[in-house]
């Protein structure tokens, strides 16, 4: 079957555009890999040498072939034991930048009267700095617990549950919309991994970002060419 290109590397199924932006009241995005251009933990294991033992992990759970988020991202942070945690800072500084358009399409979001949500499988080191820098309203992820400056590679339990896994990230679009007094179908998820398909599945949009084949097959809009702004060639 020929795929439902809408023009080179956008894709649109199960849905017609053009749609209004303004239709929708609330756009949710994953972090890693989907608002910019690195997964952290993978970056922040290459401190101590294991960035490839991590990396791997990380795959094989964005592809979908590790199920439990939630025991995927501990494995993972166990391995960070001892990271210093000013290495945090220098990932940042040094291997963390915003995907293309990204800037470009949370302002459109903003400018339409949108409010914006960053929901995370990261940490919350990166995912304020990110939520600051492009002005994001809403922020939910994953606390790295430290002591005497290192990493204890465990997660801090928060209000809402230890792990921003896939359910987390459901929960958090639907409780805000619910905050804002929206329906789900006035709600856009955005995200490249297994873990950002049962927010995806609640959004009235779902749109896949460079994304793992299972995700690509699922949204409505999948970008697998150019930048996260090509979501308003289908978006007046």
């Amino acid at each position: 079957m020929s795929s439902p290109e809408y023009s080179p590397g956008l894709v649109v199924q199960r849905v017609a555009p053009p749609l209004q932006l303004s239709d929708f009241k609330l756009i949710a995005f994953d972090m890693d890999s989907t608002l910019i251009n690195i997964e952290c933990i993978d970056e922040i294991a290459d401190a101590v040498g294991k960035k490839a033992e991590v990396a791997a992990i990380t795959e094989a759970t964005m592809r979908g072939e590790i199920k439990d988020f939630k025991e995927s991202l501990r494995r993972r942070v166990a391995l960070l034991e001892g990271v210093p945690a000013s290495s945090l800072q220098q990932v940042y500084d040094e291997r963390l930048r915003l995907n293309p358009g990204a800037a470009e399409l949370v302002a459109a979001c903003k400018a339409a009267g949108l409010k914006v949500l960053l929901v995370s499988g990261g940490f919350t080191f990166f995912a304020n700095r990110v939520k600051d820098r492009l002005g994001i309203d809403f922020a939910r992820s994953n606390l790295l617990d430290e002591a005497g400056g290192k990493l204890t590679g465990r997660v801090v339990t928060q209000s809402w549950g230890d792990i921003c896994d896939g359910a987390e990230k459901r929960r958090t679009l639907l409780e805000v919309a619910s905050l804002l007094g929206i329906s789900p179908a006035e709600t856009i998820a955005v995200g490249d991994g297994a873990n950002d398909l049962p927010m995806m599945g609640e959004a009235g949009l779902s749109v896949a970002y460079h994304a793992k084949p299972k995700v690509r097959e699922q949204a409505m809009v999948a970008i697998n060419e150019g930048g996260l702004d090509r979501l308003l060639e289908i978006l007046n």
